[in-house]
């Protein structure tokens, strides 16, 4: 089983302070970046992994999907989630993706914000979200940058002139990393960035799109601080699809 951190009283009490949690999508700067790569939503069936306090879910369902399925290990996100939709067409269940099992070809959309790199095999995990989507079906998912994930201390160094600079260690090595975020001993699992994007070939999905998040100039004049994150991706973002019939790629 996964480690449940986010049921840790001290790291979700952390958490749930933070402003994408207090604010919601907009508080997300990457938001803007995810919604340019997500489909029509108009009668979609989507399974949300990882689905937090349900914020995503809520819009999906707003933007027109006939139903969202909406998983989270945690207890306290799920009861959170609930107590904050009244929508019979959205559903959250306890999962976790680790030993996750969908039914097959049921969705067509599979979404899932900052939360696989929670998740100890990947390549598993991304042949079950094949399988449950249709033909044609989407992908779309935001993850760590390996960049950011390698760091073994995973804090900004100052040079003497002030200039920031972010640690990459052991890019290559790949597996547990382990840091005190909110609570010590928080684990996650860095993979390369080829690693990432070959495992979505290898269980058959096409690459549609995969964006490093950097902040708008924009984004930066209304928040400062976001000024930092031009010196290295926080962030991987990307879109994926099922093949179409007639389409199917070929090993």
């Amino acid at each position: 089983m996964a480690q449940n951190i986010y049921d840790n009283p001290d790291f979700f009490a952390g958490y749930s302070q933070l402003p994408r949690q207090v604010h919601g999508l907009d508080g997300a700067p990457e938001w803007p970046a995810i919604q340019a790569m997500l489909p029509d939503l108009s009668g979609k069936r989507v399974v949300d992994l990882g689905c937090g306090f349900g914020w995503a879910s809520r819009w999906m369902r707003e933007q027109g999907a006939t139903s969202v399925l909406g998983l989270d290990l945690s207890q306290n996100m799920i009861e959170r989630a609930r107590a904050d939709t009244a929508d019979t067409a959205i559903e959250y269940r306890i999962a976790d993706l680790d030993t996750l099992d969908l039914p097959e070809t049921a969705f067509d959309l599979a979404y899932s914000a900052l939360t696989f790199h929670y998740v100890q095999d990947f390549g598993r995990l991304v042949h079950v979200i094949h399988k449950a989507l249709v033909s044609g079906g989407h992908f779309v998912f935001t993850i760590e940058h390996p960049i950011f994930m390698a760091a073994g201390q995973p804090h900004w160094i100052s040079d003497d002139e002030g200039r920031k600079t972010w640690p990459v260690n052991r890019y290559s090595v790949e597996g547990e990393r382990r840091t005190d975020w909110f609570a010590p001993g928080v684990l996650k699992y860095h993979r390369t960035l080829g690693t990432t994007l070959n495992a979505l070939i290898s269980a058959g999905f096409q690459i549609r799109r995969v964006e490093e998040f950097a902040p708008t100039r924009e984004q930066i004049q209304q928040i400062p601080q976001l000024a930092e994150e031009l010196e290295r991706p926080m962030m991987l973002i990307v879109s994926a699809s099922t093949s179409t019939a007639g389409t199917a790629s070929k090993p």
